[in-house]
């Protein structure tokens, strides 16, 4: 069985404004100093009755110099279904520099920073970054997948809750950040409907000491065509 697409972690992070520190500091809403580890488990169900279980791990490495972005140190952090990507923090807030995957020779630097919490970390703060529709597909096409039509659609997000409550098979979790992304993909849907925007949905839960502790992402089609559905991601165990 494949392992699941990371999704935007993108992703991907922390909650205290940084303003000219090297390190995070460890009550971070994303730790991303070396030595921790995540393990989430993936459930994925489909509107076309299938349904998929996984478990995904993400490792932080610590801070190293990255040759393609002009020996900027950065804070990285890799994914065991193959993909490595690089964080930096200050006063802005959290944000992705590049990423790559086993397949890319070299990182692929962010265009602009990428952000996964822009500072301040109160109700209300807005920021947007790209996404791609990662359950959307075709029924009866090839490719399938719409993400490779549309590799970069702006998702606008949104802090909406600095004091959820949340609970995983890791543990309840309070005084955590609530974040909604909200975006749309224009397609074909049928003929009946023709072209229609198609909603892509994310929430995500940024916990103390912990970071992303759940996500869940909706990409509903509700088309003859296409074919949709939803993806959890909640914390199993970290350290």
């Amino acid at each position: 069985m494949s392992r699941p697409t990371p999704l935007c972690m993108p992703l991907l992070l922390l909650a205290l404004a940084l303003a000219g520190c090297q390190r995070p500091a460890s009550d971070s809403l994303f730790p991303l100093e070396g030595g921790h580890r995540w393990t989430y488990r993936v459930s994925t169900q489909l509107e076309d009755g299938s349904n998929e279980r996984e478990l995904l791990t993400l490792r932080s490495l610590g801070q190293e110099s990255l040759a393609e972005l002009g020996e900027v140190n950065a804070w990285r952090r890799r994914s065991d279904s193959g993909i490595d990507y690089w964080l930096q923090a200050d006063a802005s807030g959290i944000y992705r520099l590049a990423s790559k995957n086993d397949l890319q020779a070299e990182a692929q630097p962010d265009k602009p920073r990428r952000y996964v919490l822009k500072a301040p970390f109160t109700v209300g703060t807005q920021w947007q970054s790209a996404t791609t529709p990662y359950l959307l597909m075709r029924r009866n096409e090839f490719p399938r997948e719409l993400r490779h039509k549309h590799p970069s659609i702006p998702m606008n997000y949104q802090i909406e809750a600095t004091d959820a409550r949340v609970s995983t098979a890791a543990g309840r979790f309070s005084a955590c950040l609530r974040v909604r992304g909200t975006a749309t993909v224009r397609v074909y849907a049928d003929p009946a409907s023709g072209w229609r925007d198609m909603p892509l949905t994310t929430l995500e839960w940024y916990c103390p000491g912990v970071g992303l502790v759940r996500l869940e992402r909706s990409e509903p089609a509700n088309s003859a065509f296409l074919s949709g559905g939803s993806r959890v991601l909640e914390l199993e165990s970290w350290q």
